[in-house]
């Protein structure tokens, strides 16, 4: 029986959760899901140019976990640029190592998220998905 995943930190929500091509109505495409610490590996390593060992620490994971997320995650923003799919950004078990709180995009409630039972955030208050 493999071992439970540990919680990825990440630095910053991502500002979009949903990109799709142009002129494409996002019901009508295939869509790729991008967990938030795929998310994350990029922008800290194709953004930030961080190297992998640097971007494992960041995120508090081993270097070898972080090789395989961010190989997941250039496979799924490849495929979504060559096969024109929609890609979403959500969900997986990461932390926020954020000093300032998140706002909920429906209720607008200021809170501090972490890990849940579900492996997703989400807000306190209303239960939206942040």
């Amino acid at each position: 029986m493999p071992r439970p995943k540990c919680c990825r930190q990440i630095g910053v929500m991502p500002g979009k959760s949903c990109f799709s091509p142009e002129g494409a109505k996002p019901s009508s495409c295939e869509e790729v899901l991008l967990s938030l610490d795929e998310y994350e590996a990029i922008r800290l390593a194709d953004l930030e140019g961080l190297y992998q060992e640097q971007a494992a620490a960041r995120m508090n994971i081993s270097r070898q976990t972080f090789g395989r997320i961010i190989e997941a995650a250039r496979r799924k923003v490849a495929d979504v640029l060559v096969n024109g799919k929609v890609l979403r950004i959500e969900g997986g078990s990461v932390s926020i190592k954020a000093v300032d709180p998140v706002r909920c995009p429906r209720c607008r409630r200021a809170f501090r998220p972490d890990c849940s039972k579900h492996h997703e955030m989400s807000c306190p208050h209303c239960r939206e998905h942040a």
